[in-house]
């Protein structure tokens, strides 16, 4: 398979590393080429890493629970930069509280991502998704 590459980090003033590091080794171990930004990475530096590197997803992390007052305006970005269309997935512990995870969902996909996980979401899921919105297969097992 033709390696689809993904722009990933942990948005605004977040400092959450242990999750953008398994996210990193499952994204990588699941065939994708990944370009990990790390932490506390603004809008700007998720688009410019997309341009830089002709990404096909961006993905986005919050832990901190500002990932919605973080991640407001990004679609509109992407678009002025000339990412019109490109995937925009975030996940994590996105919002302040609990609230019900359909509401926040409503909300994010108002914002122009196209797929939002859940606090405690499994990388296995977010990989799936991954392969069905980039028309991918996933690698083949190697026999040994």
């Amino acid at each position: 398979m033709e390696k689809k590459t993904l722009v990933m980090g942990v948005i605004g003033a977040d400092v959450h590393a242990v999750g953008n590091k398994i996210l990193y080794h499952a994204f990588t171990a699941a065939g994708f080429n990944c370009v990990n930004l790390g932490v506390m990475v603004s809008q700007e530096e998720y688009i410019n890493a997309a341009i830089e590197s002709n990404a096909d997803v961006i993905v986005v992390s919050s832990l901190y629970g500002h990932g919605e007052l973080d991640c407001r305006g990004m679609r509109e970005k992407c678009d002025e930069a000339g990412l019109k269309g490109i995937l925009l997935y975030v996940g994590g512990n996105i919002v302040v509280g609990k609230q019900p995870f359909d509401e926040v969902e409503k909300r994010f996909k108002a914002m122009g991502f196209d797929r939002v996980f859940g606090p405690g979401t499994p990388p296995e899921t977010t990989i799936a998704a991954l392969y069905e919105d980039l028309g991918v297969q996933p690698p083949e097992e190697t026999e040994e």
